[in-house]
């Protein structure tokens, strides 16, 4: 299931329906509505489905936006926040977007599910300035690593135990809704969950209701940062996986590009694939859409090839 997200072209419009008019004049069947949606644009992508424009694959937590917020803001209310009014609003914003997402017959909601703060000493930002730094194969580097994990460490278990209690209030309504939720690979260390804290959530509330949404991006940023090794996640959680964000990549941070604008090795990807994954291509707005349309049919044709 290909799609392309409307992260892409959902701030240049005020009608939904022309929104995913031009997803469909790329060549994609199916969309993924970003978490820049305003909530003006929800009638007018309700009447694009009813008339069979396009099919939704899935929808980018928040969707709509929550009023009075604007741009692209995924982390606006965060799940693992201690401040019961945050988490309050992460819980509620989320499942209007579970009620739309099953309203436009997607089937997946992707979602960030917070972070730890560690604001002093902040070593997730000095480990990410070394990295952008080209600093990340030195001693320093891999000491600040182990340094800033320990630290994490310490500090995530009042975090993840919130994370915990939304989504105890959650996973009911997905599975009322017979949807699924994808907790998607983050890029930074203090980001929740970590690959073994979203193995250990889907071991305790079911794939059934929630699964891993892999970021080709991100993943290819914690592997250059020494903090995974992309196809041991990829096999980790095959079968476990509803979708995939798609983007090139260029180090040491340039990401949400189309294929060819940068170096990312797709066809790492090919075997662990299958038919009922959603691979949604999540680009931002300055890119041109031919390049965008014809990045995408070249990746495409190389994810279609038996691994050899």
């Amino acid at each position: 299931m290909l799609a392309l997200s409307t992260c892409w072209n959902a701030s240049r419009h005020t009608d939904g329906k022309a929104m995913l008019e031009e997803v469909r004049s790329l060549g994609f069947e199916y969309a993924e509505l970003g978490h820049n949606t305003s909530i003006a644009l929800l009638p007018g992508v309700q009447a694009a489905v009813k008339a069979g424009v396009i099919k939704v694959a899935s929808l980018h937590n928040f969707c709509p936006l929550p009023v009075g917020i604007t741009g692209m803001a995924p982390d606006c209310y965060v799940p693992s926040a201690l401040d019961d009014r945050e988490r309050d609003q992460a819980l509620r914003h989320t499942l209007r977007t579970l009620e739309f997402a099953a309203s436009v017959g997607a089937t997946v909601v992707v979602l960030h599910l917070g972070y730890i703060p560690m604001h002093w000493p902040n070593r997730p930002r000095r480990l990410m300035a070394m990295y952008a730094e080209g600093q990340e194969r030195t001693p320093a580097f891999e000491q600040l690593r182990q340094k800033t994990l320990l630290a994490r460490e310490r500090k995530r278990k009042k975090h993840f135990a919130q994370v915990c209690r939304v989504l105890d209030r959650l996973v009911p309504r997905v599975k009322e809704l017979k949807l699924k939720l994808g907790m998607e690979t983050r890029m930074c260390v203090h980001e929740i969950p970590s690959e073994d804290e979203a193995d250990s959530l889907i071991r305790c509330y079911g794939e059934d209701a929630l699964t891993y949404w892999f970021d080709n991006a991100h993943g290819q940023i914690r592997e250059n940062m020494g903090l995974l090794q992309q196809e041991a996640v990829l096999e980790r959680f095959r079968g476990r996986m509803a979708g995939m964000h798609l983007q090139d990549f260029a180090p040491p941070l340039l990401d949400h590009m189309p294929a060819g604008a940068g170096e990312y090795r797709f066809e790492r990807l090919t075997p662990f694939l299958n038919d009922g994954m959603i691979v949604s291509w999540e680009i931002h707005g300055q890119w041109e859409p031919q390049m965008i349309a014809d990045g995408a049919r070249r990746v495409h044709a190389l994810l279609r090839r038996p691994p050899a």
